[in-house]
Parts: structure tokens; sequence; C-alpha cells
């Protein structure tokens, strides 16, 4: 088997085992419960440094453009806390569709920080590193991190969790969905009781968010009940769009992704309780930083 090229930095897609909204703070952010597992696929991050302190985002990528890139934020971010002079192209390979649940720009900003603390050797821990994610995102220090987490407050509070890692199906109908919106909109069911971990594990949990965008984008609920007639348990990952279901082998999943209808692409990934990102860290011997 091929070694990964060194030079290129996995940002890799999560999925939302499943969502509650528990609650709401006074500062309008909601309290949530979740479990994130990650996937081995996601986009990919190449970074050039630069001796003129500037960091740009070279080249085009659909519907980002570089003043709205977080991985742009991201480097401007810990060059300003850091102090470092260096600067950075940063090359994106964006292969997660956006809106779609993945955490595929959270994912990005956490690699990002990642790689740059060590590429610009600005010695910062991981700590460190969620911290500053928190301010770009709530789900970019569960990246940063790397484990797959129980999840609480509004995300950000972590407890690592072993989990079975099957294969998965992931479905992306072409729909792209706004969290802020389904977040705002007072149809959202914002008072499910809190669960245990042990209930989780024991089969308890569903998506808060489903119903809304269900109704608010008709193909996810198509996506979901066509998996259904098939007897496979769909989910939808965050707030959509894209909806998962496990299977025990890649063959499994991989006759599932053939029956899919031409308009919904999806892709099959395997499930990860250590992400890519975190395996090529420790790899490079930097576990500790």
């Amino acid at each position: 088997m091929n070694e990964p090229d060194p030079s290129v930095w996995p940002a890799p897609a999560k999925l939302n085992l499943f969502l509650h909204v528990t609650g709401r703070r006074r500062d309008g952010y909601h309290l949530l419960q979740t479990v994130f597992q990650f996937l081995d696929y996601g986009d990919r991050l190449r970074f050039r440094l630069r001796d003129d302190g500037r960091i740009e985002r070279p080249g085009v990528v659909a519907g980002l453009p570089e003043n709205q890139d977080i991985t742009v934020r991201a480097a401007r971010l810990l060059k300003d806390e850091t102090g470092c002079p260096a600067g950075v192209d940063i090359h994106l390979d964006k292969r997660l569709p956006m809106g779609g649940g993945l955490g595929g720009g959270s994912s990005d900003a956490a690699t990002t920080l990642v790689a740059l603390d060590r590429l610009w050797e600005t010695g910062l821990d991981e700590d460190d590193l969620a911290e500053l994610g928190l301010r770009l995102g709530a789900d970019v220090p569960v990246f940063v991190r790397g484990r797959a987490a129980w999840g609480e407050g509004v995300g950000e509070e972590l407890t690592p969790v072993d989990l079975p890692e099957p294969w998965f199906l992931v479905v992306a109908p072409p729909v792209t969905v706004s969290t802020a919106e389904i977040f705002s909109d007072p149809a959202l069911t914002r008072d499910t009781p809190r669960i245990t971990i042990a209930d989780f594990l024991s089969g308890r949990g569903r998506n808060d968010c489903e119903a809304l965008v269900r109704a608010r984008h008709p193909m996810v609920g198509q996506v979901l009940d066509w998996l259904a007639r098939r007897g496979v348990d769909g989910r939808m990952t965050g707030t959509g769009a894209c909806v998962f279901a496990a299977f025990p082998d890649r063959a499994a999943a991989e006759a599932m992704r053939e029956l899919l209808p031409e308009v919904w692409p999806g892709f099959v990934a395997r499930g990860c309780n250590v992400s890519p990102l975190l395996r090529l860290v420790r790899r490079n011997g930097r576990a500790g930083h």
C-alpha cells in the first residue's frame, strides 16, 4: 500500500451520530448533546511557507472566495496570537460539500492551526490550539483534538469515547442547508431531555434538526425515506444536508452506493475514532507537542 504524501495534511469529515438540542444560552448559542466520529475521507491541504509574512490562498475554490475562507482566518489568528513573522500559501483541495453537515470548514480550520503550529514552530499545545479553534467555530476543537468524542455545551465540551468503526455510506443531496437558519427557526426543538453516554450506546438518540430540515429541504427527506424503504437506518449529520448509514463492511456500503439515483452523489468511508490528522501527527512523532 502506498504511503500517504507527507506534504498533504488531511482535513477529515465528521459525523454527528446523534444531535440533541437541550437548551439555549442567554447569548443565543444552543446547548447540545452529540457524538462526533471522524471519517477517513475529507478535504486536503498543502502549505508553502513564505518569508514575507503574507497569508494567501492561491487558486480558485468554487463558492469560497479567499476573503471568506476559514483557513485564511485560522492562519491569521495563529499568526496574531503568536507573533510569528512567517507567512504561508494555503492550497485547499475541497472535496467535502459545503453546507452538508460534515464539518468541512471547521476541519479545514483545525488542520490549518495544527499544521502551521508545526511548520511555523509556534510551540502551542493541543489545549492552546483548541482554544484558538473555538474562536473560529464550535466544531473546530474536536478536529484539533482528533478523537471521537461525546460533545456537550455548544459542542466544545468533549469526552473521548471508544466506538465501533463501521463503514459508512454518505449521501450528499445537491442542496445547501444554512446552519444559522436552522438554529434560528422558532420551530426547532430546544428542550430535549439530556441523556447519558450509556443511553446513547444502548440505542437512544436522534437528530433534533431532522424534522425541520425535511420541511425546508424535501430532498433530504427523500434520501432518508429511500434508505428506509431498503431497510437501512439513515441518519442526518449536523444540520444536514448529508445523510449517512452504517454498514458492517465496505462491500455492503459500496453495494448500496451503486443503487443511489444519479442525482444523489455519495461516497463510502471508514469511521475513525482517531482522525487522519491526529494519526499523521503521531506518525511524525509530535503526538505530545
